[in-house]
């Protein structure tokens, strides 16, 4: 056994690197003739019935006004009863012909299984889950006091995504739908201060990379991994490592910094775009993806910019970070972030 790992060993990378020499050009080839015909023929969206999770606010109001504009039928659901239901009353004057809410909480596993349940009782069927629902939390580790505190980001960032994909499953196999999972760049592009989150984000990405594997060609998985886009996050709010929720533009100012923020409208768009033409994964910005590749190639890099970024020369600290001090150069702010977050500011001074 040793011997034919020993093997393995000196010849793998050989062997891999000329194999990816032959074999990338005409896979490339294939997939670029394979996004002609998934262009072509994209999924129309009307009548389909589309339940969205974490649809009060960001990313998932967003897309519950773009899927309304294709005139999808929509089952919202989240925590926020109020603001789900303005978000509802929109998505009908965008062109929804139908809009359900259920009000809910998808950390809580018997919560997820009425969200399916109250959908297929409305409907009657299924055909796409957008598992959005996520939360946010910032804090260096070694200063949360109390770990367990933690535990509701894992929750409802990927248990609510878990618990609500096995109540719908049998559902989406009856209707071959599909899934959309809302991972983040932040699977691999690991900025400190988020590592509960980090984490969280990636166990979404490889949970459902295996999930596509298991399911085959029944049910269509695509993978969001959006980089920064307008959100409660960019406009200052997010969880303490004490488990409180705060609203504080510095620390934004230090977690985002130098990296321009995208049109959150923008982003839905894309999302759906991606879903209907059955794309494994979605990346908006577009650009974001290059930070993978760098990720893979030069970790080591990507490990010393996240430090000399997001912290200080000299320790932890978010006052001296490089990240607050580009946004403190006049126009830099204005340039990378949209007006929104800005309009917000101004409210809050």
């Amino acid at each position: 056994m040793e011997l034919i790992n020993d093997f393995l060993n000196l010849t793998a990378p050989f062997f891999t690197f000329f194999g990816l020499c032959f074999f990338l050009p005409p896979f490339y080839f294939f997939k670029f003739v394979q996004s002609i015909f998934s262009t072509i023929f994209s999924e129309n969206l009307y009548g389909k019935v589309v339940l969205i999770t974490g649809a009060s606010s960001g990313i998932g109001e967003q897309l519950a006004y773009e899927y309304a504009s294709k005139g999808a039928c929509l089952a919202l659901t989240a925590r926020r009863k109020n603001r789900l239901e303005e978000v509802a009353e929109i998505a009908r004057e965008v062109g929804s012909p139908n809009v359900f809410t259920v009000h809910a909480d998808v950390s809580k596993p018997d919560d997820c299984r009425r969200i399916v349940d109250e959908t297929i009782s409305h409907f009657g069927r299924l055909d796409h889950l957008v598992n959005n629902a996520g939360i946010t939390q910032i804090s260096m580790f070694e200063n949360i006091e109390e770990i367990t505190r933690t535990r509701a980001v894992m929750d409802t960032n990927f248990w609510g995504s878990v618990y609500t994909t096995r109540a719908a499953l049998p559902y989406l196999r009856q209707s071959n739908g599909k899934i959309v999972a809302m991972s983040s760049a932040a699977a691999w592009l690991t900025a400190p201060r988020m590592s509960f989150y980090n984490a969280s984000k990636a166990a979404l990405l490889n949970f459902f990379e295996t999930l596509r594997i298991e399911l085959g060609g029944d049910v269509h998985i695509t993978i969001v991994t959006p980089g920064y886009i307008e959100s409660e996050l960019t406009q200052g709010k997010y969880f303490s490592g004490e488990g409180e929720l705060i609203v504080n533009q510095d620390i934004r100012d230090v977690q985002i910094g130098a990296f321009p923020v995208a049109s959150v409208s923008g982003c839905a768009k894309g999302i759906v775009k991606g879903v209907s033409r059955k794309q494994r994964y979605v990346t908006e910005p577009s650009w974001f993806k290059v930070t993978y590749l760098w990720k893979v190639f030069c970790p080591e890099l990507i490990e010393w910019g996240c430090r000399l970024m997001f912290l200080s020369g000299h320790g932890t600290s978010e006052e001296n970070a490089l990240n607050k001090k580009i946004l403190e150069i006049p126009g830099v702010r204005s340039a990378l972030y949209p007006e929104s977050i800005r309009t917000q500011e101004i409210k809050s001074e």
